[in-house]
């Protein structure tokens, strides 16, 4: 390949690797990633919870088998038919620790763990996998993986609080 050829190739290849569409889906990643990390921190620190980054017609997907399994067609309904049930069983909030985050274009993944002691005063501690789009800095569809045999095991064991 000649000298002129090769110049050619690589400053084709800096324009397309510097073109403004890409320095702004990798700033879009960078700023979802950050967004999600920071709730996972304010969430350790009992400041709010990822919820708060939730579009109002949020669609939540609870895979697996337990009793809060489903589709949530809005934040509303996803707090008052899931959460709400899970937070009723338990004594402590669930203390998150994130193992890690991933972002491509606008989707962000979190493998993340959580502990809480329930109302019986046994632990619960379940391992999570939530897969969020994002639209305009809030969060418009999950897909959540969970040990549902886990989350069974409270939901039969404990009796929610009033």
């Amino acid at each position: 390949m000649s000298s002129t050829l090769r110049l050619q190739t690589v400053a084709l290849y800096w324009v397309l690797s510097t073109s403004p569409v890409w320095a702004s889906e990798t700033m879009t990643q960078d700023a979802n990633a950050h967004r999600v990390r920071q709730a996972f921190t304010n969430w350790q620190q009992g400041k709010g919870t990822v919820f708060d980054l939730l579009a109002p017609n949020a669609i939540w997907t609870v895979t697996g088998s337990s009793p809060v399994s489903g589709v949530y067609n809005s934040k509303k309904d996803l707090l008052e038919q899931a959460v709400r049930p899970i937070t009723a069983r338990l004594a402590t909030a669930i203390s998150p620790t994130v193992q890690s985050i991933v972002a491509e274009e606008d989707v962000v993944v979190v493998l993340w763990s959580g502990e809480a002691t329930a109302l019986d005063r046994q632990p619960y501690k379940n391992t999570y996998l939530w897969h969020m789009t994002f639209e305009d800095g809030q969060i418009t569809q999950v897909k959540a993986f969970l040990d549902t045999y886990v989350l069974n095991d409270l939901m039969h064991r404990v009796k929610p609080a009033q």
